[in-house]
């Protein structure tokens, strides 16, 4: 017989109509001859596109825990769908981290669910706990507890298996990022209030995300202490990103704070009373930030939220217009008992009309539209401002400089700003709307300003060379005729104005100014700023209504705290 040829032909995949698939293999063998010689079925494999099964997803990722949990690195590696990066991973996970012994552990679950779907493939999600043996040269063990999260799907060959991801060792971890135990780069840091007292987010959740910045921030500044021996998230650099577990504390290193542990408590607190609220508290004397609190806790933070100020912002144009040259209609310039009549639905002409939530006055004064709020007696006096009044006024006497140039106070703050306009933009800047953005740290200061007659640029750190970009902004004293003036009012709307009955059993002198801003549809935000003794407090509560019931009370336990 002449030498033979072997030709093997593979039959392709047809799809009907109606989307039924139907598949054949067959193997040819023909001599030189070109007869048959017979013919013979291949085996084939399909691959298996079918969604997972809680029993395929559990026998999965419980093997992939053993093999983990024995050591069997090799296994472990090759129950995941990338088996390469998956083994160099788990490999400097034990040297790098240097952990000798791991045992993980599936949690128990009653249902699976689907994190994914496409194509005819799910993923489902298994939660499991991390005991973790760190042996760090001759230091004694340590075991480091964590919970984690593997994701089971199929792999290119419809295998199910782990899919990797870095955060399967531990969820903090992302690409290009590893695990290392070692000598930490600077000493853990404890943030202490202006007495001494350390402070803790555990202890006061309404400061989570500033003290994670001031960590953040000041981590490697020269504040003594020496470092431990840490479990760190590190970068490609070694740098290390996160501190995850404490084998040897060091001496910690300290930062003083501006804070008062006792006042922060009282706003901690005080917040409790809105859903989403926030609060701020300054030492009128030096712009010392005393307490900054939000709720909820670790979402935003209200307390740096820029929104419309509404009222609150009508201490600024107060100042504006009694600042105002003489005019003809006012040749002594505005007072407070200069005339201001108060009717609803006023509008400059050609301008838009304003609504009050206080009665008209005929008789009404400036003094009168600040303690009951009237918007349309302000609009009244806008012929007195220019385009750019609100701006000077805010910026030279209150150190409203605008959010291209913040305070640096010491953390991640977005400052409040005035742009300024004609019209309906002037209009509405004058009660706190339009354009005009505050955070409860501006408006704080605003009162702060009115009760020492002189803006302190706001810290939140004891030492303010620490700061970076820190810089002074000139500012010019308020004359002391405006801030007697000022003070007159705001008392005024403490004693018969809309925030009568809020400030009971604060220090004095006192002060308030209620505010209501109007924000997309539904309630208005609540606003409200007073001081008393040497402290001045904003507050601000999302869809609160009229500030005089939801800000006021929360402000006022802050003031009384602090008294």
């Amino acid at each position: 017989m002449a030498r033979g040829v072997k030709t093997g032909i593979i039959g392709a995949v047809f799809t009907g109509m109606l989307g039924v698939a139907v598949y054949g293999a067959y193997n040819i063998y023909t001599g030189l001859d070109g007869e048959s010689s017979g013919t013979k079925p291949a085996a084939t494999t399909l691959r298996d596109d079918s969604p997972l099964s809680a029993k395929d997803v559990s026998r999965t990722a419980g093997d992939f825990l053993a093999a983990w949990s024995a050591g069997d690195l090799t296994k472990a590696a090759g129950l995941t769908d990338s088996v390469q990066t998956a083994t160099a991973a788990l490999n400097a996970y034990k040297t790098e981290a240097s952990i000798g012994k791991v045992t993980a552990t599936p949690i128990p679950s009653d249902t699976a669910t689907d994190s994914t779907a496409a194509a005819g493939t799910s993923t489902m999600s298994v939660p499991f706990t991390v005991k973790a043996t760190i042996s760090y040269q001759n230091l004694p063990p340590k075991v480091w507890t964590y919970t984690s999260t593997l994701t089971v799907g199929r792999n290119t060959v419809g295998d199910a298996s782990v899919k990797w991801a870095p955060n399967v060792l531990e969820p903090d971890l992302k690409d290009g990022q590893s695990l290392v135990t070692g000598l930490a780069t600077a000493p853990q840091l404890d943030l202490v209030d202006r007495h001494g007292k350390t402070m803790t987010a555990d202890r006061y959740p309404g400061l989570t995300d500033v003290f994670a910045d001031l960590r953040k921030r000041y981590a490697n500044a020269k504040l003594g202490g020496s470092p431990g021996i840490e479990t760190y998230v590190a970068d490609e650099s070694g740098t290390a990103v996160k501190t995850l577990y404490v084998v040897k504390p060091g001496k910690n290193a300290r930062l003083k704070t501006t804070l008062d542990a006792g006042i922060q408590a009282a706003a901690e607190k005080a917040v409790q009373k809105a859903t989403d609220a926030g609060v701020t508290a300054i030492d009128s004397d030096n712009g010392d930030i005393l307490a900054m609190a939000t709720n909820p806790p670790g979402g935003e933070n209200y307390a740096m939220s820029l929104k419309a100020p509404g009222s609150t912002f009508k201490i600024v144009t107060a100042a504006a217009l009694m600042l105002a040259p003489p005019s003809k209609a006012y040749p002594n310039g505005i007072k407070p008992d200069s005339p201001a009549r108060c009717v609803d639905g006023y509008n400059v002409v050609g301008g838009r009309p304003y609504h009050n939530v206080t009665r008209d006055n005929l008789k009404a004064d400036l003094a009168w539209d600040f303690e009951q709020s009237c918007n349309t007696g302000f609009i009244r006096l806008s012929p007195n401002l220019d385009s750019t009044s609100l701006t000077k006024v805010g910026r030279t006497y209150f150190g409203l400089v605008g959010k291209d140039e913040p305070w640096f106070v010491g953390t991640g703050t977005t400052d409040g700003s005035i742009p300024g306009g004609v019209g309906d933009e002037l209009t509405s800047e004058m009660i706190g709307q339009g354009q005009v953005l505050m955070n409860t740290l501006n408006m704080a200061s605003v009162s702060a300003t009115v009760l020492n007659g002189k803006f302190h640029q706001p810290s939140i750190l004891d030492d303010t060379s620490l700061i970076a970009n820190r810089q002074d902004f000139p500012t010019q004293k308020l004359p002391s005729s405006i801030r007697k003036n000022l003070m007159s009012m705001m008392k005024g709307t403490v004693t018969s104005g809309t925030a009568r009955g809020v400030l009971t059993g604060v220090a004095s002198p006192y002060g308030a100014k209620t505010g209501s801003a109007e924000e997309n549809e539904g309630l208005a935000n609540g606003w409200f700023t007073a001081y008393a003794g040497h402290v001045a407090a904003a507050g601000m509560v999302v869809s609160g209504g009229h500030g005089n019931a939801s800000a006021g009370p929360i402000v006022a336990d802050v003031l009384r705290a602090a008294s």
